[in-house]
C-alpha cells in the first residue's frame, strides 16, 4: 500500500507500539518507521519481537512485556526514554453467549483487553510528552455485535469509555480509541481456513464495501489518530461500514 504520510511526519518522535511484533501494531510500525519515526515494540515472545525489529531496522527496539503483570509493565517502560505515542493491541481474552461462558471466561476481555491498556497508559505517565497520542484499540463489536459475545461487547465500549476519559484527565495529551471490525491478516490467518472463509464472506455481505479490511488499512487508521492534533476522546471505526445496510 502506499504511503499516504510525509516521509518526516514521525521525524524526532518515539511510538510505543505492545504487541507490535505482529499484526495491526507491526503494521503501524512499518508506517512509522518509513514516516521518520522510532518505534519500541513490546510483546511476550521474544523471538516475534527480534524478527520485527530485524525488518524494520535501525530506528526499531523492542523489550518483553506481559500486559497482565503490573511489574513487568513497568519494566518495559523503565526502559524507554520517551514517549510520544502509544498504541497496544496485545490481549488474549474468550468470547461466547452468557449462557455457556463461566463468569471468569466472560471476565477475560475486560482483564486483558480492558485492563491491559489501562495498565499500559498507567505506567507511560511520567514519560508522555505534552503533545503526546494514545490510542486505545477498541473493536466494531462495541456498538456492532456481530455474534453472542456480550462480555466482549461491553469490554469493547469500556475501551471507548476509557480514551473518552482520558482525553479530559491527560489533556493536552491526546486519546482515542480505533474500532475494526474483521480484518484480514495475522489473528485470521491462524484460524481454520473454512471459518476464516465464512467469518470473512459473512462479514462481506453485511459491509458496505463487500470486503474484510486489510492490517495496512487499519493501521492508516491508527496513524491518523496518532498524528492528528484536535482529535482526542473520539472512536474511529475502520470496519467498511459493517451492519450499516
Amino acid at each position: 500500500m502506499t504511503s499516504l504520510l510525509a516521509a518526516d511526519a514521525f521525524a524526532g518522535r518515539t511510538i510505543v507500539l505492545v504487541g507490535g511484533g505482529t499484526g495491526i501494531g507491526f503494521a503501524v510500525a512499518r508506517q512509522v518507521v518509513a514516516a521518520g519515526g522510532r518505534v519500541v515494540l513490546g510483546g511476550r515472545t521474544a523471538a516475534t519481537l527480534e524478527r520485527a525489529v530485524a525488518e524494520l531496522g535501525e530506528n526499531a527496539a523492542a523489550h518483553p512485556v506481559d500486559t497482565s503483570d503490573d511489574a513487568s509493565v513497568a519494566r518495559f517502560f523503565e526502559q524507554v526514554d520517551r514517549v510520544d505515542g502509544i498504541f497496544t493491541t496485545a490481549a488474549s481474552y474468550v468470547t461466547g453467549p452468557i449462557a455457556e461462558l463461566s463468569l471468569e471466561e466472560a471476565a477475560t476481555p475486560f482483564e486483558s483487553k480492558f485492563w491491559g491498556q489501562y495498565r499500559v497508559v498507567k505506567a507511560a505517565l511520567g514519560k508522555l510528552g505534552p503533545d503526546a497520542s494514545i490510542v486505545l484499540m477498541s473493536g466494531a463489536a462495541s456498538v456492532r455485535p456481530a455474534g453472542d459475545a456480550p462480555a466482549y461487547v461491553a469490554a469493547n465500549a469500556a475501551v471507548e469509555g476509557l480514551a473518552r476519559g482520558l482525553a479530559v484527565e491527560l489533556a493536552p495529551v491526546r486519546v482515542n480509541a480505533v474500532a475494526p471490525g474483521t480484518v484480514d491478516g495475522h489473528l485470521w490467518d491462524q484460524r481454520d481456513p473454512a471459518v476464516r472463509q465464512a467469518a470473512f464472506d459473512f462479514y462481506a455481505g453485511a459491509s458496505t464495501i463487500g470486503r474484510t479490511g486489510t492490517e495496512p488499512e487499519v493501521a492508516q487508521a491508527v496513524v491518523f489518530l496518532l498524528l492528528n492534533g484536535v482529535t482526542t476522546g473520539s472512536t474511529l471505526f475502520p470496519d467498511g461500514g459493517y451492519s450499516l445496510r
